[in-house]
């Protein structure tokens, strides 16, 4: 699909790409999954090559930053989160010529639909393709931003579920369910983190391409508040991975204490039951002569005696606060 932003008589317009004006007039053209043919459409309407998905995909800098016959080419990471349990992301490209602005994408992240439907506002501050590719940066960023503290809510929800006191009315947290839920928003957080650094390697970028720019004073200093902006949500994301690794290596030393209690119990159980097993191996011996086999009282006595080795180990380990 093809979606066709062109700015004319001073408004931007929804255009469909039959009716494309040859006239140089600023545009924005979003490729949403575009197929070959209309890859090549575009491509040959701009006398660019627009790279294929795979070439998209390449992790190299020199493969995803590059200038091309006039035409500045980027890639980045960008996230798509529908929901808090889903978080995707996949290579965009920009391509910015003298008069458009291509994005080549094969997701639906939201920063795109608001971008387009801010653009067809009246009295919107964009008047060229440069100024359209830094308002839909501006808008990423911000769409990362509001991701980025969605899930830093979700993982301080997770933080209170495992911190928080027992009670007697309070139900006790699953641990393994905990570390599911560690390792999904680890998962999360380090997605954002790899969009967050291709944002920012894509800013200084176009920081360096556009020196020549009549308006590359202005563009610098927008650039580098997109770069602070940046910067403070990457060191978030740093800090939420440091309290998920906390979180992890917390949870695992409660798992591995619930563990040590149980075996305690057992060794405990095991201590306390010795000695009158002990007491009822001997009188279960089948010797002929044993002087408390025809004592009256010989049987409440043996079980007497077991009931007392088994309540003063028990007393003993109270005492210690062993138990």
């Amino acid at each position: 699909m093809i979606r066709v932003f062109a700015r004319l008589n001073s408004v931007w317009q929804l255009l469909e790409w039959e009716a494309f004006p040859e006239t140089p007039a600023p545009c924005w053209i979003d490729m949403v999954a575009p197929q070959p043919d209309e890859i090549r459409q575009v491509g040959s309407a701009l006398s660019i090559e627009i790279p294929s998905r795979a070439e998209m995909e390449e992790i190299e800098a020199s493969s995803r930053l590059y200038q091309e016959e006039g035409a500045f080419f980027m890639t980045a990471d960008l996230i798509a989160s529908p929901d808090t349990q889903n978080v995707v992301s996949s290579a965009i490209t920009f391509i910015l010529t003298e008069t458009a602005l291509v994005t080549v994408r094969y997701i639906q992240p939201r920063p795109f639909d608001a971008f387009a439907a801010r653009l067809q506002k009246p009295g919107n501050s964009c008047a060229t393709s440069l100024d359209a590719l830094i308002r839909l940066l501006e808008t990423i960023i911000d769409r990362a931003a509001d991701i980025l503290e969605i899930h830093s809510l979700e993982i301080e929800h997770t933080s209170r579920q495992i911190f928080a006191e027992e009670g007697r009315d309070s139900t006790p947290i699953d641990l393994n369910a905990a570390i599911k839920d560690i390792g999904k928003e680890g998962n999360h957080i380090s997605i954002i983190r790899e969009s967050l650094t291709t944002l920012s390697r894509m800013a200084i970028f176009i920081n360096q391409a556009l020196t020549e720019n009549p308006k590359a004073g202005e563009i610098r200093d927008v650039l580098k508040v997109i770069g602070r902006d940046i910067a403070s949500l990457t060191d978030h994301a740093a800090f939420m991975t440091n309290k998920i690794n906390f979180m992890l290596d917390a949870t695992l030393g409660m798992i591995n204490i619930q563990q040590n209690n149980i075996i305690k119990i057992f060794s405990v159980a095991a201590v306390v039951f010795l000695p009158p097993t002990l007491i009822a191996s001997i009188y279960g011996m089948n010797f002929q002569f044993m002087p408390e086999l025809s004592h009256r009282f010989g049987y409440p006595i043996a079980i007497g005696l077991m009931l007392v080795s088994a309540i003063l180990p028990y007393l003993y380990f109270k005492r210690k606060r062993w138990l």
